[in-house]
């Protein structure tokens, strides 16, 4: 079964668990999305909030997957640059799909669905994202149209004498 996407879904009660739930079980799951685990909801929750006022502000957009019975499955938040010279292109940040759904394909799904919100924006020519070195996770973007741009080596410190490369990669709109 597939996933039904929402962008700018309401933020309600449910959403919000929904987002701290989602986003904790993929990080102790080992899953790159700002934390290293174990983690906890109540870790989590200040960063939901940060996104949640970016998102009130209008500066990001809030794209969710729902799985077949309404539970948040996946999720991505779509940045807009504030530079003058770079609103051209957006950021994708804290891209999640559920462990108890890897292997599904909805990672697929999942940036095809920013890709299809992207290419709905006003201006927007290219997606940009980060992603930790070391997990494969660069083969899977570039497997989706995604390329290499660039590497910080080191950039990512995971634990003491845990480095991981910083990789940034771009998908082309035009």
């Amino acid at each position: 079964m597939a996933l039904t996407f929402t962008l700018d879904p309401a933020v309600t009660p449910e959403l919000r668990d929904g987002l701290l739930d989602l986003w904790t079980d993929v990080s102790n799951a080992g899953g790159a999305v700002g934390f290293v685990p174990p983690v906890e909801r109540e870790t989590i929750r200040p960063e939901l909030v940060k996104h949640f006022a970016a998102m009130a502000e209008g500066r990001v957009r809030l794209l969710v997957g729902h799985d077949e019975d309404g539970r948040v499955a996946a999720t991505a938040f779509l940045s807009f640059n504030t530079h003058r010279l770079m609103t051209h292109w957006l950021w994708l940040y804290t891209v999640m799909v559920h462990p108890r759904h890897q292997g599904k394909g909805y990672g697929r799904d999942l940036l095809a669905a920013a890709e299809d919100a992207a290419r709905g924006l006003d201006g927007i020519e290219a997606i940009r994202l980060t992603c930790r070195g070391g997990l494969g996770l660069e083969r899977f973007y570039g497997s989706c149209g995604y390329k290499e741009v660039g590497r910080i080596p080191g950039a990512i410190r995971v634990a003491p004498g845990d480095d991981r490369d910083d990789v940034i990669m771009l998908l082309p709109l035009g």
